[in-house]
This record gives C-alpha cells, sequence and structure tokens, in this order.
C-alpha cells in the first residue's frame, strides 16, 4: 500500500509505503514520527498525521497494488 501527499498546486508526494511482509518505507522529509500508519491486513490501512501544522495542508491518498 503507498501513501502519497498532494499540496496545494503541486503534484503528488509518496510519503511512505507499506506491506504485510515488511516494515513501512518513508521518503526522504517523511518519518514515523510524523506521519504514523497502522496496517491491520491487506485491505485496511491507517495513517495518522501527529502534531498537524498548516504546512500538513494536503490532500492526502492512499493506493494498493495487488504485485
Amino acid at each position: 500500500m503507498f501513501w502519497y501527499q498532494q499540496p496545494p498546486r503541486n503534484g503528488l508526494k509518496l510519503v511512505a509505503s507499506t506491506s504485510t511482509w515488511m516494515q513501512n518505507s518513508y521518503e526522504e522529509g517523511y518519518s514515523k514520527a510524523k506521519f504514523e500508519i497502522s496496517r491491520d491486513n491487506n485491505d485496511h490501512s491507517v495513517m495518522t498525521i501527529k502534531n498537524v501544522t498548516s504546512k500538513d495542508a494536503a490532500t492526502y491518498f492512499c493506493a494498493a497494488s495487488d504485485h
């Protein structure tokens, strides 16, 4: 599963990816301390943004892959 951030008037930025067989992998500039991701199974994942500020204003998307 992939989590993306799309700030206003900007393109998508990958925040992190996760799977059932590996730990969450965060892209440069993103961390577990700020973007906590939990995944119960293959169909359910939640990303929690901690200590939200105006800089976090964006649309967030998740995407899943069968591969």
